[in-house]
């Protein structure tokens, strides 16, 4: 069964500023990249469970193709996508946002 997701913000700018930069690279890439994500939160929405937990109560999903992880949490209403961020970078550059 799918649970509903949520999308943070700051998020959603990771995602868009991610497509923006691959589709100055090549033209479609960045839509690619958009459907990689999606598929990637259709499959956390499927099995939130089946994630590697990161932190407490915070799990990732690398995205196929791509060189990014989705963060997110298992609330108990809904998953909230709390950061889709580069491989490289460190995960705890967003940790605040768990707060809010």
């Amino acid at each position: 069964m799918s649970r509903p997701v949520g999308i943070r913000p700051d998020a959603e700018r990771e995602i868009a500023s991610a497509r923006d930069w691959y589709n100055d690279r090549q033209d479609g890439l960045g839509a690619n990249f958009v459907l990689e994500v999606d598929a990637a939160i259709a499959r956390i929405a499927e099995a939130p469970d089946l994630y590697a937990m990161r932190w407490p109560d915070i799990r990732s999903c690398r995205i196929q193709r791509f060189p990014y992880i989705v963060y997110y949490r298992w609330l108990p209403n809904r998953i909230e996508i709390l950061a889709v961020l580069h491989g490289s970078r460190r995960p705890d550059t967003w940790s605040e946002r768990v707060a809010g």
